[in-house]
């Protein structure tokens, strides 16, 4: 990823924000391992590094002088340390003439997923006189907004989620029809191979949960323990991938299905609810990005939550509505957040993301998941939105 200094420093200015100040040490920080384009670079950072782009003027960095050429490739100034002495004037000066800062710092720790610099190094830049706040729409503006190709290869991954899960259920249908042996973990891995055909890669192999395990939003499928498939059963699917190639992100989807005719009422009203959530989330992000209002990621998650404790599922909701969507299936940009955390960052022109609300009993659990993009005046969901459990058999 290459840093474009002169729109951090627009931002910047933007913001009233004097500079960004980038730290690593050990890996600590992936963000700002990535801004600085050391993410499978094979370059041995074992010492502290700084990088400071200030809102005016040349960039500076300090480096540890058994590791000048961290950041060479960066432009700007080099300084080199070694002993604490030398690192204490180095800051000296990094910080020199500088009142308010931003750095991957969330107050109270609200977002943890930002949060990368530890107390300590606030600390430090704070008893300098420098004001130290969160870079969390910096972050968003220069280490999670898509490209036009970015968008592209989501879309592509979002077409060929939906048919790999239109043949999991397919083949759900089938076996049960014919009374034929199934488990959550045989369907698990005909989706794997669905997965080559389709030439898309994933941290982790989908999720096929039956009844009870749905009820776990996190449950994954095994060789030993995974249960069987039967007729009148409910079946959650959720899926996500990416194309194989270089800058692609993910798509992420879940759906729900029944095989039996008809849908038991606990779980249609359970799924009527969720659906009526993930659409009051859309219609809010829908109305924001054509009225060009700033909507957060908070916001989001609110509206979505508001709808299923009216419905009296609040004790059953177990997780925020939705995730950035990046390089990683849970990227570095705006989660929709005011249940697990507070996520105050914008929904900016390019941001991915999913909306996927879900209510868990210990007998089942229903979820449904969309993913939507910000543009520009308009805002859209990648794909078709479930609109009731789907009867297989």
């Amino acid at each position: 990823m290459a840093l474009d200094i002169a729109a951090v420093q627009a931002a910047l200015t933007e913001d009233g924000l004097d500079g960004w100040l980038l730290y690593d040490f050990h890996g600590s920080n992936p963000i700002a391992r990535s801004l600085a384009g050391l993410n499978g670079s094979g370059k041995m950072t074992t010492r502290r590094w700084y990088y400071m782009v200030p809102a005016t003027g040349e960039p500076r960095a300090l480096v540890h002088a058994i590791e000048p050429s961290t950041l060479d490739s960066l432009p700007g100034h080099k300084d080199l340390y070694a002993g604490r002495e030398a690192l204490a004037t180095g800051l000296d000066g990094l910080v020199r003439g500088l009142a308010r800062v931003a750095m991957e710092y969330s107050p109270e720790n609200a977002n943890p997923y930002l949060a990368r610099v530890d107390a300590g190094t606030v600390e430090s830049i704070r008893r300098r006189g420098v004001d130290v706040v969160s870079s969390g729409d910096l972050v968003q503006r220069f280490a999670a907004l898509w490209d036009a190709n970015a968008l592209a290869t989501h879309v592509k991954a979002s077409e060929a989620l939906y048919r790999i899960k239109d043949r999991a259920f397919g083949a759900i249908a089938e076996r049960v029809r014919a009374g034929r042996a199934v488990t959550e973990y045989d369907i698990q891995q005909l989706m794997v191979g669905w997965f080559q055909e389709e030439d898309l890669i994933a941290d982790a192999p989908p999720v096929v949960a039956g009844m009870e395990h749905a009820g776990n939003p996190h449950y994954m499928p095994a060789p030993s323990g995974s249960r069987s498939i039967g007729r009148d059963e409910l079946v959650l699917l959720d899926l996500w991938g990416k194309l194989r190639e270089p800058g692609a992100v993910y798509a992420d989807i879940t759906w729900v299905g029944f095989t039996g005719p008809r849908v038991p009422e606990e779980f249609a009203r359970a799924f009527d609810s969720i659906a009526r959530a993930r659409d009051a989330a859309i219609h809010l992000v829908q109305e924001a990005a054509t009225n060009g209002t700033t909507l957060r990621g908070w916001q989001v998650d609110r509206a979505s939550r508001q709808v299923l404790e009216s419905a009296g599922y609040g004790a059953h909701v177990l997780h925020r509505t939705g995730h950035n969507l990046g390089v990683e299936v849970h990227g570095n940009g705006v989660h929709m957040d005011d249940y697990e955390t507070h996520d105050d960052r914008r929904l900016l022109p390019g941001t991915g993301f999913t909306i996927e609300p879900g209510v868990y009993f210990a007998h089942f659990g229903v979820r449904t998941e969309v993913n939507m993009y910000v543009d520009i005046r308009e805002a859209r969901v990648s794909g078709p939105a479930q609109a009731a459990i789907i009867t297989l058999v």
